[in-house]
Formats: C-alpha cells, sequence, structure tokens
C-alpha cells in the first residue's frame, strides 16, 4: 500500500517540514529544539520506509492498516495542508493569514476522518432502483434483484461484526428472487472469509445466490515470491463461495425461470483497466446466447469500467451490475474525487435502453466513508 506511493509521500515530508523549519524562526533558537525536530522527521520518514518494505500489499489486520492511515493524515496530510496554504500566502505576503485558513482546513479535515471513520464507516442504507425493459419477459414484471458488493471481509472484525449480521438480515427481509454479489469478498486472503461463511450462508433467495470475482478476490495483494501461495489462495475463496451456497459465474452464465419464459444471468471475471486483473471473456460468458434471440440478460461484472469496453460493443446485454468503486467512500454535495478516475461510480447509467448499475457497495479496505454510505441495492425489473 505504502510502496507504490514511497517516492511522493517522502517528497511530501520533506517539503512540509522544510517549509516549517524555514518560515519558523523558533524551531532554531534552541540546539535541542532542532535535535527534536531532526529526531522527529527521521522517526516519521522510517515509519513509512519500513511500511513500504512489507511483502503484501496491505497490513494483515484492519488495526494495523488504520494506524498506518492515522499517522498518514496526523502527520502528513493534515500538516501538508498547512504548508501549502502557508506557502501560497506567502506569495501574496500573507502567510499568517494563509497558514490559520491551513489549520481550519486541517480540522474539517481531521473531524471528516474521525467521523468516516467511528460513524461513517458502521451506517448502511437499502436502496431501491428500478429498471424497464420491452425485451424483459412479461412474467418477470416484477422480478427482484438484491446486489450486494465489495464486503471486504478483512474489516468486518470485532464490533463490526454485528454490522454485516445486520446487513445480512437486511438482505434476507427484502425476499427477493434472487441475490447477486460483484465482487471484493476479500481483502488479501480467504482466511477473512472463514470466520463468515455460517453467516453468509443464510442469505437465501427464491433463485438462488450468484457471484463474481472481484480485483480482491484473486489473492493478488500479497507476496508473489510464493505461487502456491497464490494459487491456493484462488481456489480456496472459490470454494468457500460453493460451500456457502453461491453460484459463482467465472464466465459463465445460468438460466432462470419463470413459466414458460426465461432470462439470463451471467457473470464475467473481473475485467479492469491499468494494474486491475482482466480475466473477463465476455464471449465465454455468453456462450450459446445469440443477439439476434434477444435474450434478456443480467450481466454481473465488478469493475464498470468493462461495461463501455467490452459489454456494450461485444453483446446484447441489457442490464449489467457492477460495484469496484466504493461510491468513491467520500463525497460533498455528490461529488467524489474519485470520480475523475471512474466516470461511473455509483447509480444508474444509460446507454440506449441498456444500462449498468454501479453500487457503493458494503465495505472496504480501509473502514472510512464520508457522503457515500454503504449500501444493499434492491432492482426491480420492469416490463416497458
Amino acid at each position: 500500500m505504502i510502496a507504490r506511493i514511497i517516492i511522493p509521500l517522502l517528497l511530501v515530508i520533506v517539503l512540509t517540514y522544510g517549509y516549517f523549519y524555514l518560515t519558523h524562526r523558533w524551531y532554531r533558537k534552541k540546539w535541542w529544539m532542532q535535535l527534536f525536530f531532526l529526531i522527529f522527521l527521521f522517526a516519521l520518514i522510517r515509519r513509512f520506509v519500513v511500511s513500504s518494505q512489507w511483502l503484501d500489499y496491505f497490513p494483515n489486520t484492519t488495526s494495523e492498516i488504520m494506524y498506518v492511515i492515522g499517522v498518514m493524515v496526523v502527520f502528513v496530510i493534515l500538516p501538508a495542508t498547512v504548508a501549502l496554504c502557508g506557502f501560497v500566502g506567502r506569495l501574496f505576503k500573507r502567510q499568517r493569514r494563509g497558514e490559520v485558513v491551513g489549520w481550519v482546513l486541517a480540522f474539517l479535515s481531521l473531524v471528516i476522518f474521525v467521523y468516516g471513520v467511528v460513524i461513517g464507516a458502521r451506517k448502511f442504507e437499502v436502496r431501491h432502483v428500478e429498471f424497464a425493459s420491452s425485451e424483459l419477459p412479461a412474467a418477470f414484471d416484477g422480478y427482484k434483484i438484491v446486489q450486494v458488493s465489495d464486503l471486504h471481509l478483512g474489516t468486518f472484525t470485532g464490533s463490526r461484526t454485528e454490522l454485516l449480521r445486520e446487513a445480512v438480515d437486511s438482505i434476507n427481509a427484502q425476499q427477493a428472487d434472487m441475490v447477486v454479489f460483484t465482487g471484493d469478498l476479500q481483502n488479501k486472503e480467504p482466511s477473512e472469509i472463514e470466520p463468515h461463511v455460517q453467516l453468509l450462508s443464510t442469505i437465501k433467495a427464491k433463485d438462488g445466490v450468484f457471484s463474481v470475482l472481484g480485483n480482491h478476490d484473486y489473492a493478488e495483494y500479497i507476496d508473489h515470491s510464493d505461487p502456491f501461495r497464490v494459487g491456493g489462495n484462488l481456489g480456496l475463496t472459490q470454494t468457500l463461495q460453493e460451500e456457502m451456497g453461491w453460484q459463482l459465474l467465472n464466465n459463465t452464465h445460468c438460466r432462470i425461470r419463470r413459466d414458460s419464459s426465461y432470462i439470463y444471468v451471467a457473470g464475467m471475471e473481473n475485467d479492469g483497466e491499468g494494474r486491475f486483473p482482466q480475466y473477463g471473456d465476455i464471449q465465454h460468458a455468453l456462450f450459446g446466447l445469440l443477439p439476434a434471440d434477444r435474450d434478456f440478460v443480467v450481466m454481473l461484472e465488478h469493475d464498470p469500467s468493462s461495461w463501455e469496453r467490452k459489454i456494450l460493443p461485444h453483446s446484447h446485454v441489457q442490464l449489467t451490475l457492477s460495484g469496484h468503486t466504493h461510491g468513491g467512500q467520500f463525497s460533498i454535495f455528490g461529488w467524489s474525487p474519485v470520480s475523475l478516475v471512474y466516470p461511473k461510480i455509483n447509480g444508474m447509467y444509460y446507454h440506449g435502453d441498456r444500462a449498468l448499475f454501479v453500487s457503493k457497495g458494503l465495505g472496504g479496505v480501509i473502514p472510512f466513508r464520508f457522503g457515500a454510505t454503504g449500501e444493499i441495492a434492491v432492482i426491480t425489473l420492469h416490463k416497458k
């Protein structure tokens, strides 16, 4: 986690504390003040250099993750905010005023961080949406799909286990025709799933529970020097889903029947951009389904970027369900910085009569949410 940003992180630390040292003379009045300043700076840099040497991409526990994030927020992000505002103020000969603005912004940032961890990450909502299509068989009018995404079970420990239990109760309370899970069941390894197998096995729906793999489910955020660990973890993740009674759709599909009518639920493996796994095979997932037949298909794909790259141009799929973005986990007045990377991060998006729904998910590697409350989506299909 730290390794990928270690160089810009160290640069921010040096520039931030270099600014304070050069512009605040009291640092240099006493030798012991300078010594304390240098020791603190050395300890801070050492902390992140050591963290960057982790063989695994993430720390092993939620407490370790929050410790590293907390240190970064308090000793890097907040001071950098003050330094940046002070530097801008200095350009306009208003350094003190700029630093006051910086301290105000830093305080607000700290409040947001504490709220997001203590309160925001412990809330979720049940969100109802509708999708209408002329190609939906009349027998499926009113068909109810409950979508769950991005549990990241590694962060559901301690008191947060009760939050997961509440979510499962809410899922079952919807009395869905189908429950779908759109990826990222774990953070790093299936050992995070095992304590919750019994609870997740209680999720039920008339036509079953279907799932696909997310980027975290491939066990790629661990030490790759042992290929047996990576491959074994992936196999165990899939086995645990089978034990829970979930039907994992790895580039395949399943037919759902109502009387003499039917629809299909299909699933692609994760198909992301850049550093994310690209294992999706839409031809294989829809093998045997001809576009000319206009069969109604609900596609499960973890990464929403695949909708425009593969699903729209290479299929007739009417409705795609995705996750991955977590709604940005941080949003102000409906806008999240994550939208700069993922234009489609939350809600329903249309291309003609076809649509993509992106869920904000329930969890996250970092248990933090502000303005992007976790959700369980209830999607009702209608005959247009």
